[in-house]
């Protein structure tokens, strides 16, 4: 997706002036990220109600997990860019904001906390997984997707929803410092726009974020 200007993020190192983050200075004042001149810095202007929608000969499943793919890649790239911030010291679990705490479900169903960046990694490592199985992402002409590969998705966004909400919630003074945060919110607003558009996030999933994307409704950036 060459219009978030990727290029721009090579060699991106940490700030040299960091924003104040103290606790005493952001008390009771709403996020960085729902100030008005935070939330409208965007690299695409508009509605993605026109990018998000199913090309007219373009089969489903193939335009989901293409645009998947893309997604996966965008999260996990700025997550590598805040990742030397998040660690296990500074997020010592995995937040999405006052009151929203994820764990982790092991192999034996047992419900885990974990650190922010444990919880990022087991995430990610999971979707790169599920997304180079064959059987679940095939590749090769002819081959059919596997008829629960909706709720395969749905799992998916889930994840990468909570990482884009973590990095939100914890890491966006080091998105203002690095002057990317018009980047992220594209990404983000196109993200929600495609899961929108095709019911693969339920509305509880993206309560974290409920402030921001109705924001972005309101503005006619992200259109039910």
């Amino acid at each position: 997706m060459s219009f978030f200007g990727l290029g721009k993020l090579a060699g991106i190192g940490k700030p040299k002036q960091a924003l104040s983050t103290s606790a005493a200075a952001l008390k009771n004042q709403p996020p960085l990220f729902l100030r008005k001149s935070c939330a409208l810095a965007h690299l695409v202007k508009g509605s993605f109600k026109g990018v998000v929608q199913q090309p007219k000969y373009a089969d489903l499943n193939e335009w989901l997990s293409i645009n998947t793919v893309e997604f996966f890649n965008l999260v996990n790239m700025f997550y590598g860019v805040v990742t030397d911030f998040c660690t296990i010291n500074e997020c010592p679990t995995m937040s999405a904001g006052p009151g929203t705490e994820y764990t982790w479900t092991d192999t034996q169903r047992k419900t885990i906390k974990l650190a922010a960046p444990q919880y990022i990694d087991y995430v990610l490592s999971q979707i790169q997984t599920t997304l180079d199985d064959e059987h679940m992402f095939p590749t090769k002409a002819g081959s059919d997707f596997p008829k629960d590969i909706r709720a395969t998705l749905c799992v998916i966004y889930r994840h990468l929803f909570r990482v884009l909400a973590h990095i939100y919630w914890s890491h966006y003074v080091e998105l203002l410092n690095l002057k990317i945060e018009g980047h992220v919110n594209s990404v983000f607003a196109h993200f929600i726009s495609f899961a929108k558009e095709f019911d693969l996030l339920d509305r509880k999933d993206m309560a974290p974020m409920s402030d921001l994307i109705a924001f972005y409704e309101q503005q006619g950036i992200i259109v039910s």
